[in-house]
């Protein structure tokens, strides 16, 4: 046979094969899918019955729950029902009650209405009895209601400022017996403890010469050295008959220090002349402003004060040389501050803001003749600068009674610095200003109606006043004491208190014939 022919057989033999295998692997599938049917419709037959008997079940369940929320509702409403019955009884008894209260109050009211109008007419007929017995009366006494009123009002008012003065001058006398005491034992206590100095100042200075050829040395030719220090210092030489010495005279203590230094050290060198006399001059100022910072320096650790400004340190130092009615006020500042301290550790107070006022209270003197205003003013202004505390600004502001103190330590400064401007020796004033005081005490006193003659006595620390006895009466003259004072704070400028001592005398003469 041919090959083709064989080709063609063994294509037919492979397509006779697929043709068996495909209808062959179609009836295996068949019958897959039948035996899957059958299988599928009895698992759903098995799922139907199944399900069938849940919801029966369910449906037994849920007549059940509904049996017995309904047995569970009904006994609730049975409970409720018995609740609004017996609410409903109680409200029914209040509603007897309160008609039976509204009853009884229609009575009560019935009653008062009855009792308003006896009231009413029992008032008439007072008023009516005691407007016939004020016309009796001011027929008897022939005045009107309104005169006897006034007259009435004047004899209380008459008798309530006697009553006034009275119990013034009782307590006055009580409070001085017990304050006094106390007062001046705290004051003694915190002198006694202050040891400080009293020694004025002068205007001038003393300087001694090893011999009097030295006098011819300082004024020179022509007088040429003598102005040259003059010139430089700004301070007058007073060369006279007085021996071995020299004297210095100014008004401004810084200039006749640096003056003084200046000479004592020309004297000790010996050259003399306008250069040399520059130079030394210029030494001399420098050392000055050295030792007005240790005075500052020194001054605040005496006080035990710290944290104080450089700056402020510096000004302090600066009243060393600065004077009031010839006390030292570096001084002055330095005793206040032990005092202001003492007297606050006495009476419970800020003991280190007091020291610290006092030592302040006064700085504003140091600067006073380089700025305008008062050295209170320019200290305030000071202080703040230098970020004081507010409270010690105020003891400043306060310690002339320029504004009211509002603390207790403002208090002190000013009873401290009374204190040591009033202590013997400690200051000194010129005797016009110191009689002018005293014919302005006298004057103010003279001034009162009543007073017959006035005396300036205690160095014009005490004013006493003699009134006639037939115009002042006893009780009046706490009241003039009090005027005259008050009168005298208004008017005067003085270091310290002055005493008002007003005296009432009554005398009777007889003569035995």
């Amino acid at each position: 046979m041919e090959p083709w022919m064989w080709i063609c057989i063994a294509a037919a033999t492979l397509i006779l094969g697929l043709v068996i295998g495909s209808l062959v692997q179609k009836r295996t599938i068949e019958a897959r899918i039948g035996r899957a049917e059958e299988s599928a419709n009895r698992i759903l037959e098995d799922a139907k019955s199944r399900a069938e008997v849940l919801s029966k079940e369910r449906i037994s369940e849920a007549k059940e729950e509904v049996h017995r929320l309904r047995s569970d509702c009904e006994a609730d409403c049975r409970e409720r029902r018995a609740e609004v019955t017996k609410m409903e009884k109680r409200v029914l008894q209040r509603e007897e009650q309160m008609d039976k209260k509204m009853a009884s109050l229609e009575a009560k009211e019935e009653r008062f209405v009855k009792r308003e109008k006896e009231l009413d007419e029992s008032l008439a007929a007072a008023e009516e009895l005691n407007k016939r017995r004020i016309e009796a009366l001011e027929k008897v006494a022939g005045l009107s209601s309104e005169e006897a009123k006034q007259a009435l009002i004047e004899s209380i008012e008459n008798e309530a400022r006697h009553d006034a003065a009275l119990k013034v001058r009782d307590i006055e006398a009580q409070a001085k017996s017990e304050s006094d005491k106390i007062a001046r034992n705290i004051i003694t206590m915190a002198i006694q403890r202050c040891a400080a100095d009293h020694v004025a100042e002068t205007t001038v200075s003393v300087v001694a010469l090893p011999n009097d050829e030295m006098k011819g040395r300082i004024i020179g030719r022509e007088g040429r050295n003598i102005k040259a220090i003059e010139t430089a210092t700004g301070v007058e030489l007073i060369i006279d008959d007085t021996p071995e010495a020299v004297i210095l005279s100014s008004f401004d203590p810084v200039r006749r220090d640096i003056a003084r230094i200046a000479l004592e050290r020309l004297i000790v060198d010996g050259r003399i002349h306008p250069t040399r006399i520059e130079d030394m001059v210029e030494k001399a100022r420098k050392e000055v402003e050295q030792q007005i910072k240790e005075a500052g320096e020194a001054t605040v650790f005496d006080a035990g004060i710290h944290n104080i400004h450089p700056e402020l340190v510096k000004i302090l130092g600066r009243l060393k040389y600065r004077t009031s009615y010839g006390q030292n006020v570096l001084k002055h500042s330095l005793e206040v501050s032990y005092i202001a301290g003492l007297l606050a550790g006495e009476i419970g107070a800020d003991i280190t803001l007091a020291k610290r006022a006092g030592l302040l209270h006064d700085i504003g003197k140091a600067v006073d003749h380089e700025i305008e205003g008062t050295h209170i003013q320019i200290g305030v202004d000071l202080a703040k600068k230098y970020r004081e505390n507010a409270e010690v600004i105020h003891c400043i502001a306060a310690h002339h009674n320029d504004i009211e103190p509002q603390t207790v330590e403002a208090v002190l400064v000013q009873a401290a610095d009374a204190i040591s401007g009033a202590r013997p020796g400690a200051r000194r004033e010129t005797l016009e200003a110191y009689i002018k005081r005293l014919e302005q005490l006298e004057e103010i006193a003279n001034s009162f109606n009543g007073v017959e003659k006035s005396f300036a006595v205690q160095a014009g620390r005490e004013i006493r006043i003699i009134v006639k006895p037939e115009v002042v009466s006893e009780e009046a003259t706490v009241l003039m004491a009090k005027d005259i004072a008050k009168r005298i704070e208004t008017d005067m400028v003085y270091p310290g208190q002055i005493k008002v001592n007003v005296v009432r005398e009554t005398r009777k003469v007889e003569y035995a014939k």
